[in-house]
């Protein structure tokens, strides 16, 4: 191993250490805190904040779509050394980002507005309540839009620290907003919403301040490249076709189940996302620390180390979500329980389909990053964004036809399914990726891990069928020794096996553990 990839490799393990971290605290305080929320604004209010948040973030796919392109155009400029075309890069991504804060604003106080008054299932009584909600959501993405660029150039620099302790003010604010709505008596939902917009222009300044002491590419200048403006535009064209896919099926479907439903079963869906998001920052830690890597790797032209960080990062990866899902999906209902005072209905299995489709999209992640990494990404948005996009039409004839709300999620998953697979074969030319490799080092190891593991917790939970704290703790000490022994005699090979042990070794040696 060369003095550069071991060098490399420490980054990656600091910065996901830093992410890991951050992520602990973030889902402990975010998984408290959206229960003190759900019982101080109600189930009803709750659903309203959600399914009127969703209109805006509809739009939102335009900015989604730039985000990769920013990300990708940064981290490749830094990979070169090319510090004047990355001070080109930040500038001209910056005037981008504006342009379509100004689109968004323009298409959510026109044709949002008009989808909230005449087509949202808002209770008259609540009509104002999520009228400002509305007006809070809106201010909120275009702020978080302009942070875009911003945090490109933190992920770019992997300088992840930043990250870790700015979202650790974050969520601490956000901690206090959830203490506060226990304190005072007007609208609540309300009140929530304009405290969340001041918490997100407050962080918006932190990171400009952030990266305006760190960066000097950040200083803003009168840049006029048009050649560099049309790539990243056409770039992010192909970008927009993907993002809007996601934001269909996402908040789509949300809006669906509101037409179809109550503002109770967004409330079901809303709690399912949140332990989703929790838990999906597992394999975010992996793939922020890993990305810049990966497309910096493509800049030089070292083919070989990037497979090496796509096939460890999606192995790992499922590796991370499978032994935190599999305790979750089989004691969903307890954790329910002890979690919320008030569990609205199909929460359950909302959340146990859902942890499935996130451990699918997670391994399909890197296939994204390195088409991202190579600038050729007209096929693969095409096809996989225009397959993601049936999810919908599909979902509204599943519905209209009366099946239960749960079955939307039926369809999510199996058409994740299928777009990961022909990921698999489109990303396959971008990066001369081998077929055979891959399926060698990501999908074989991980199909035998999830045959050889599963049934014993499968097993014992039948025969712990009532709810308790006891049986609880049997069930997530069983998962995660099956995963663990099973990841480690299938899913690591030798050299990844003598790494963590090192490591492991390592830090209990510095720690005094022993």
């Amino acid at each position: 191993m060369s003095q550069e990839t071991s060098t490399n490799n420490l980054r990656i393990a600091k910065n996901t250490f830093l992410l890991y971290v951050r992520m602990i605290v973030i889902m402990l305080v975010s998984l408290y805190t959206s229960r003190v929320v759900l019982s101080n604004l109600g189930v009803d209010d709750y659903g309203i904040y959600n399914v009127v948040g969703g209109v805006v973030a509809m739009f939102s796919f335009v900015n989604g779509a730039m985000t990769g392109v920013t990300q990708r155009y940064i981290t490749f400029a830094l990979g070169k050394g090319n510090q004047k075309q990355l001070s080109i890069a930040f500038n001209t991504s910056l005037q981008i980002h504006f342009l379509i804060a100004l689109l968004i604003f323009v298409l959510a106080e026109t044709v949002g507005l008009w989808f909230l008054k005449t087509k949202m299932n808002i209770p008259e009584s609540r009509e104002v309540a999520a009228f400002v909600v509305y007006q809070c959501s809106i201010l909120s993405t275009l702020v978080l839009i302009m942070s875009v660029p911003y945090n490109a150039i933190i992920v770019a620099h992997e300088r992840m620290s930043a990250f870790a302790y700015i979202s650790i003010v974050e969520v601490g604010l956000k901690l206090v907003i959830a203490f506060a709505l226990t304190i005072y008596t007007i609208d609540k939902l309300i009140f929530y919403a304009i405290l969340l917009l001041i918490v997100q222009v407050l962080i918006r300044v932190i990171y400009g301040r952030y990266c305006a002491i760190h960066f000097s590419e950040t200083k803003i200048l009168k840049v006029k490249d048009r050649r560099l403006f049309r790539e990243m535009l056409s770039f992010a064209g192909w970008n927009m076709w993907g993002g809007l896919a996601v934001i269909t099926y996402t908040q789509g479907l949300n809006i669906m189940l509101n037409l179809f439903f109550t503002p109770v079963v967004n409330a079901a869906r809303a709690i399912a996302v949140q332990v989703q998001y929790a838990v999906q920052q597992f394999s975010v830690n992996v793939q922020t620390a890993i990305n810049p890597q990966i497309t910096k790797s493509y800049a030089q032209g070292n083919f070989d180390y990037m497979h090496s960080l796509i096939f460890r990062s999606s192995k790992f990866t499922f590796i991370l979500l499978f032994i935190i899902s599999l305790p979750l999906i089989l004691e969903t209902d307890y954790i329910l329980l002890i979690w919320l005072k008030e569990v609205p209905e199909y929460t359950g299995i909302f959340l146990q389909i859902i942890l499935c489709i996130t451990i699918i999209d997670a391994v399909s992640n890197p296939l994204m990053t390195g088409a991202q990494a190579s600038g050729k990404i007209r096929l693969y948005q095409l096809v996989v964004g225009g397959i993601q996009l049936l999810i919908l039409p599909i979902s509204y004839i599943v519905l209209k036809l009366g099946h239960p709300p749960y079955y939307v999620f039926i369809v999510h998953f199996s058409v994740s399914v299928a777009a990961y697979i022909i990921r698999i074969f489109i990303v396959k030319p971008l990066i001369k990726l081998s077929l055979r490799e891959y399926l060698r080092k990501v999908i074989i190891p991980c199909v035998i891990i999830v045959l050889s593991a599963f049934p014993i917790p499968f097993f014992v939970k039948s025969k712990l069928v009532e709810l308790s704290f006891v049986n609880f703790l049997v069930v997530c000490f069983v998962s995660v020794i099956c995963v663990s022994v099973s990841a480690n005699f299938f899913g690591l090979n030798k050299s990844e096996r003598l790494f963590i042990r090192t490591k492991l070794l390592s830090f209990i040696k510095k720690y005094n553990f022993t």
